[in-house]
């Protein structure tokens, strides 16, 4: 089951999603090979840190962040990836490093990549590594009301 938070969150918004249940993996790759999805289906959500604060910076599985970019998406600001054990108490219900990209549950800004903006759907890690959550994108970015910017690198896709 999805992390109750996230369930919850989209239930009470009447949002029609899809939970795909999937073997075992923790990287993207690993998730959309397991799950039968191409890579630049499945968002990623990955923790940076713009000048010490925590924010999520969401890209397709098969593009790699490109921090410089981050930065830039926040004003010139210093952008790093934030480690594990920086993160781990933010995302209750959540394993580590399977939270889905709603920062607003958890108090967090959130960054996608205008790449993701362009589809139709968005699938993600539904706070497990078992499975994933598919919903319309405009749902999704009227929910989040994330900022659309440039986060990754394109050559890596």
């Amino acid at each position: 089951m999805p992390a109750e938070k996230l369930r919850k969150f989209l239930d009470e918004h009447k949002i029609k999603y899809v939970n795909i249940k999937h073997s075992l993996a923790y990287t993207a790759q690993e998730i959309a090979a397991s799950a039968h999805i191409h890579g630049k289906e499945i968002a990623k959500t990955v923790i940076v840190k713009i000048n010490g604060e925590m924010v999520m910076a969401v890209i397709p599985a098969n593009f790699k962040i490109d921090l410089g970019l981050v930065s830039e998406a926040a004003g010139g600001k210093s952008a790093q990836l934030a480690n594990e054990q920086e993160f781990q108490d933010l995302f209750p219900g959540c394993a580590l490093g399977a939270m889905p990209p709603f920062g607003n549950l958890y108090d967090l800004p959130v960054y996608v990549d205008e790449s993701l903006a362009e589809d139709e759907e968005i699938v993600f890690n539904a706070g497990s590594h078992t499975e994933l959550i598919r919903l319309a994108y405009k749902d999704f970015e009227s929910l989040v009301k994330p900022k659309i910017t440039t986060l990754a690198d394109r050559d890596s896709g």
